[in-house]
C-alpha cells in the first residue's frame, strides 16, 4: 500500500483531482494589466466580506504535471514529475543508507517538505529530520549592488509567493503528517543557514528563485552533503539568476558531477566528491 499512499499524495499535493472542473481564480495585483488593477482593488474592499472577484480558467492537466501553471489551491506548485523526482532521490538514499537529513530552501505551502516526511516514514527513516527553511513573507528585495545577476528581479512584489509559517504547519497536520521531526528555519537564507544546526544533509531541494537565495544554499548547505547524497535545484530553467549561480558554483568548486534534466525547470545531481 505504501506506493499506493504516496501516488495519492503526489494527486493531492498538486490539487490534480480537479481535472474537468473549471477554477474559479481570485484576481491578483502581481504582473496585472492596468485596464484590469480597478478588478483587484475591488476585491480589497471586498476583503472584510464573504465575496471576491475571480476569473474562470479551464484546468490543464499537462501544465499542472511540470509545473507550468500557479495553482490557486494545490500545496505545491512544482508538478508531479518534480514530485516524482524527490521520490526518486529519497528511494536511493534509504536503499544506499545516506546519512543525513532533508532540506527544502523555499517551501511556498509546503508540498515537496510534505511529501519528504511522507517518505521518511514510509522508509522507516527515523534518524532524519526534514528542515523547513523560508521566510514565510515571499521573496527579498533584490541585493543589486553585491548580486547583479538578480538585478531587475521582481519576484519579492508577487504576494503570492508569501505563505504564513502557521499556512504550512496546518498544511502538513491536515495529512497528518506534522511531528518533532519537521524542523523550522525562519527568515531569509544569508541569516538562518550560515548558522543552521544541520550536522549532515542527504537531500537538499533550492527552490529560492534568484542567485543570491541559490547561492545562499549552495554555499552553506552544500558542504555538509554525504557522498552519495542529491541536490535538487528547482528554478535552473526558469530563472536565469539561477542557473547563474549555480554555474559559478560547480565551477568554483570543480564541481563535475553530471547534472541531470528532471523538466522544463528543475535538474538534480548525485554528490560523488567533497568540497
Amino acid at each position: 500500500m505504501s506506493n499506493e499512499y504516496i501516488e495519492l499524495l503526489k494527486i493531492a499535493l498538486t490539487d490534480m483531482h480537479r481535472v474537468d472542473h473549471p477554477v474559479y481564480i481570485p484576481i491578483r495585483n502581481y504582473k496585472l494589466k492596468w485596464w484590469l488593477k480597478p478588478l483587484w482593488w475591488i476585491n480589497q474592499l471586498l476583503s472584510s466580506t464573504p465575496y471576491r472577484l475571480a476569473r474562470k480558467t479551464i484546468f490543464d492537466a499537462e501544465k499542472r504535471s511540470v509545473g507550468l501553471d500557479h495553482p490557486p489551491f494545490a500545496d505545491t506548485m512544482i508538478g508531479l514529475k518534480r514530485l516524482d523526482n524527490i521520490a526518486y532521490c529519497i528511494s536511493e538514499i534509504a536503499k544506499n543508507k545516506i546519512e543525513g537529513d532533508f532540506i527544502e530552501t523555499g517551501v511556498w505551502r509546503g508540498g515537496a517538505v510534505i511529501l519528504m516526511q511522507a517518505l521518511r516514514k514510509v522508509w522507516g527513516m527515523e534518524d532524519k529530520n526534514i528542515w523547513v527553511a523560508d521566510s514565510f513573507e515571499g521573496l527579498p528585495i533584490p541585493d543589486h549592488q553585491n548580486y547583479t545577476a538578480d538585478r531587475g528581479d521582481d519576484h519579492h512584489t508577487n504576494d503570492f509567493l508569501a505563505v504564513d509559517e502557521h499556512q504550512v504547519q496546518r498544511n502538513f497536520e491536515k495529512y497528518h503528517l506534522w511531528d518533532d521531526h519537521i524542523r523550522v528555519l525562519k527568515g531569509w537564507f544569508k541569516d538562518t543557514l550560515p548558522s543552521a544546526p544541520i550536522e549532515k544533509l542527504s537531500l537538499i531541494r533550492l527552490d529560492g528563485d534568484m542567485y543570491q537565495s541559490t547561492m545562499d544554499g549552495l554555499v552553506h548547505l552544500y558542504p555538509k552533503l554525504a557522498k552519495g547524497g542529491y541536490i535538487i535545484v528547482d528554478d535552473w530553467g526558469a530563472v536565469e539568476g539561477c542557473r547563474q549561480a549555480v554555474i559559478d558554483f560547480r565551477s568554483l568548486h570543480h564541481i563535475t558531477e553530471p547534472m541531470v534534466e528532471i523538466d522544463w525547470a528543475g535538474i538534480y545531481w548525485k554528490k560523488e566528491a567533497d568540497i
